[in-house]
């Protein structure tokens, strides 16, 4: 069989291992991340649940009862004050976890940005060979070539081309 030739599922075997490696990559990730960046994304994650917003609004709704006397207990913040300070006080965690975990999650954006513009260059290159080699296979046959375009094809493109024009276009409108 060969590589590319599609499973049961649809999927060829190089999407597959493709679709392997970068699960793996990613577990490998989690498993070497410190302790307080695991613990930094349970709590976003519970904390960004309906759960989270579940308990807050009983928790709130029966502060609020109580403290109005519409509950027979005893009153114990009828100013609200004890809920307006512990309400802000604990919402400094939870955005400060989940800042925590953006910043991670932005490493990881960065990380794939980085693999993304690898591969592109190397299929870019790739293409630029295989554009010489049909162009030649072309004309060895006698097929006729609009070697207008195809020279500048054959060229391979220079990152540090493309960076520097990129940062020219884009001087004139910052500040």
């Amino acid at each position: 069989m060969r590589t590319s030739e599609p499973k049961s599922d649809g999927r060829n075997r190089v999407l597959t291992r493709n679709i392997e490696v970068l699960r793996a990559e990613r577990a490998r990730m989690m498993s070497q991340s410190p302790l307080s960046d695991r613990i930094a994304d349970v709590i976003t994650r519970f904390t960004g649940s309906m759960a989270f917003v579940i308990i807050h609004i009983a928790i709130v709704a029966d502060w609020i009862l109580i403290n109005t006397g519409a509950l027979p207990l005893a009153a114990f913040d009828p100013t609200f004050v004890i809920l307006a300070t512990a309400a802000s006080v604990e919402a400094i965690f939870p955005s400060t976890f989940v800042l925590i975990s953006q910043n991670r999650a932005s490493e990881l954006a960065d990380r794939r940005a980085d693999l993304d513009v690898q591969i592109n260059l190397l299929a870019e290159h790739e293409v630029t060979k295989l554009v010489g080699l049909v162009t030649r296979i072309a004309e060895q046959i006698g097929v006729p070539v609009d070697q207008s375009e195809i020279a500048e094809l054959k060229q391979d493109v220079a990152p540090e081309a493309v960076l520097e024009r990129t940062n020219q276009e884009e001087s004139p409108t910052k500040g």
